[in-house]
């Protein structure tokens, strides 16, 4: 009998239990399928304890999403970046970024992205099409085969607008935690701004971490950098922030792309400031300086205007942090994430 052939990561415990039922074998080849796929993260290939010609027969009833078109390491060896296909031919990026005791991993959740920000290598290549779930863990797990750090954080901050997917990104963030056991606090969920996909983050049954992309403290600079704001203005954005921290209790994080002279002046930070009152367990800034893409002219902050920035928001009681960029080298840091081959 043949299998009905489905994506390997769309797969939780009762398809692995349906699929080994089906190929006629006993039903503890399941469990030991299943704990080798998600709770020791091992490739299905590495799974000795299946008979080879049973592996064999998983392989070809769950094949892989993806192949590998590239794979890049950065200048540390301790940042890596890959270009996936799947058959379709849509093109997506992934980062494992590595400790010395744990690793963090970057998921695309789309193939490119609509949201059109102005500084962003992926706004700039435009929308493909929407990622499954099972393509979303499959990133988290093919990345873990890669890492001898235990893979103990997910970040939604690769391509595409996670709340523009929002179904398969809940079912994502459900699926690592259940079965690949990263703790939900450690799963952090990022956007530009998608008031309807933050209510229902909101309404989700983890406490995700929440992370928002302002980059402006104001609606005339914003809709600039970010098209999307004239849809779902930051008024609306902050208020629908701050309903998740009072419902979840998390603290809410906000990243900001510091870009020379445009949005890193004193003033920009006085007013960022006054707008991330009122928030449950404060408000956390992470300034990221600006990185380069061939599609917008912007210069990143000098160092020295990021840390002044960074302590008029510490003056006014907002926290903050100037966040280390890794990956640059091989366009693996944020903003940067952007298929290249045809």
């Amino acid at each position: 009998m043949t299998a009905v052939t489905t994506a390997r990561y769309s797969t939780g415990r009762a398809e692995l239990d349906a699929l080994i039922a089906e190929l006629g074998e006993p039903a503890y080849r399941a469990r030991q399928l299943h704990e080798g796929l998600y709770e020791q993260r091992r490739p299905l290939e590495s799974l000795t304890n299946l008979p080879k010609a049973l592996r064999a027969r998983i392989a070809d009833a769950l094949p892989l999403a993806f192949t590998v078109d590239t794979m890049q390491l950065a200048d540390d060896d301790m940042t890596a970046k890959w270009l996936w296909r799947a058959g379709d031919g849509a093109q997506i990026e992934t980062v494992l970024m590595r400790y010395s005791a744990r690793a963090t991993v970057c998921v695309s959740s789309q193939a490119g992205c609509a949201m059109g920000c102005t500084f962003c290598a992926t706004g700039q290549a435009g929308f493909e099409r929407q990622l499954s779930t099972g393509e979303i863990v499959e990133q988290v797990a093919r990345s873990q085969h890669a890492s001898p750090q235990r893979v103990s954080n997910v970040v939604f901050m690769g391509m595409g607008e996670p709340l523009a997917n929002v179904d398969a990104v809940l079912d994502a963030c459900t699926r690592l935690h259940d079965d690949l056991g990263i703790s939900a606090r450690h799963i952090t969920v990022s956007t530009v701004g998608v008031v309807p996909g933050i209510e229902r983050l909101t309404d989700f049954e983890l406490p995700v971490t929440l992370a928002v992309s302002l980059h402006a403290p104001d609606d005339l600079l914003r809709e600039q950098l970010v098209p999307l704001n004239r849809r779902y203005p930051l008024a609306a954005v902050l208020d629908a922030a701050r309903a998740y921290a009072d419902r979840k209790g998390r603290r809410v994080s906000f990243e900001y792309a510091c870009i020379s002279g445009v949005n890193d002046l004193p003033h920009h930070a006085d007013a960022l400031a006054g707008r991330l009152t009122g928030f449950r367990g404060g408000a956390h800034v992470n300034l990221i300086p600006l990185n380069d893409t061939a599609g917008y002219p912007g210069r990143p902050s000098e160092p020295v205007r990021i840390a002044a920035f960074a302590e008029h928001l510490r003056a006014a009681g907002v926290e903050a942090t100037v966040r280390r960029n890794r990956g640059t080298t091989i366009d693996a840091a944020c903003g940067q994430l952007r298929a290249r081959t045809s």
